[in-house]
């Protein structure tokens, strides 16, 4: 890759490190702001993309000004990725529903797995010893959190909400390795952005309007929550993990990836007074060690290849 696909915005370039802590912290709000709204899953997905299109329409302009037009090929396959991630919104939100926004939001990083099994299975990168021993630890991780093995679980519908994180992450799986192959310019990550985005409000319209569950006019205080959902996660979040996280060492990758759900876990238990079980808890922590595990071996053997946070 040239220096030029490498380049980085100077204010983005001086702190990598703090820079994508910053858009990981932004990600972890996202499923908090999701229960501060108290609207339909559908609603808060479509509502997240809207509100976000307009601010990445002007940066996706900008950026194509001092750039060029992107292929045709790219904005194609951002297109696809954007279906994807509508898919991704609707199971996410209603796992949140079924177990909470820190659970729902450490499930949703299961992505890290998933997209190393699917690199074995379509890529033909085989997995390293670390991940082969990852993978089972993140799995027992699922069972505790699924509240199966007590009768004190947290959540309205603990199995459900684990059924909707997985099927989330194997959404956000085929985003993540559709969007990658449509981003190959570096210096221009709104774009890309714009594009799934965009493509996901149209199609989260159609499934909330097909499942009646779409509210097309959410009152207030839930309008101002969408609209801190869409500028914090979908805007500044996304930009900044997606320009800096490729550049910075495995160890700070490995520590932002776990930044985020922790993150999450907490201000949930602080803001939306979510209490966890201790197996669950200990699940949490199973599925960030079996993630944190992966992420570090991919990030050694594909550089290039590197995990985003979920949400």
């Amino acid at each position: 890759m040239s220096s030029q696909r490498q380049a980085v915005p100077g204010w983005l370039g001086a702190r990598p490190g703090v820079t994508a802590l910053g858009g990981a912290l932004c990600i972890a709000f996202s499923g908090i702001l999701v229960r501060l709204a108290d609207v339909t899953p559908d609603t808060a997905a479509v509502f997240r993309c809207l509100l976000a299109v307009p601010v990445l329409g002007l940066l996706a302009s900008s950026e194509r000004r001092s750039f060029g037009p992107r292929a045709t090929r790219d904005r194609a396959l951002a297109v696809a990725a954007g279906v994807f991630f509508a898919l991704d919104l609707a199971f996410w939100h209603r796992s949140i529903q079924s177990v909470g926004a820190g659970l729902a939001t450490v499930l949703g990083n299961l992505q890290v797995v998933f997209v190393a099994l699917a690199a074995w299975a379509i890529l033909g990168e085989r997995p390293g010893r670390l991940i082969l021993a990852a993978i089972p630890v993140a799995l027992s991780g699922i069972v505790l959190i699924s509240g199966v093995l007590e009768d004190a679980a947290f959540g309205r519908d603990p199995v459900g909400g684990v059924v909707f994180g997985i099927l989330t992450s194997l959404a956000y799986t085929g985003f993540i390795l559709v969007l990658r192959r449509g981003n190959q310019d570096l210096r221009r990550p709104a774009g890309p952005l714009f594009d799934a985005t965009a493509t996901s409000a149209v199609v989260g319209t159609g499934i909330g309007l097909s499942l009646g569950t779409l509210d097309p006019t959410p009152g207030w205080p839930a309008f101002g929550w969408l609209v801190a959902l869409a500028l914090t996660s979908q805007v500044v979040g996304w930009l900044l993990i997606s320009v800096t996280l490729p550049r910075l060492p495995a160890a700070v990758t490995s520590m932002l990836l776990t930044v985020q759900p922790v993150g999450a876990v907490l201000l949930a238990m602080l803001i939306l007074s979510e209490s966890p079980s201790a197996l669950q808890l200990l699940g949490v922590v199973l599925v960030l060690a079996g993630v944190v595990a992966v992420g570090i071996s991919r990030r050694r053997t594909v550089p290039t290849a590197v995990p985003e946070p979920a949400g």
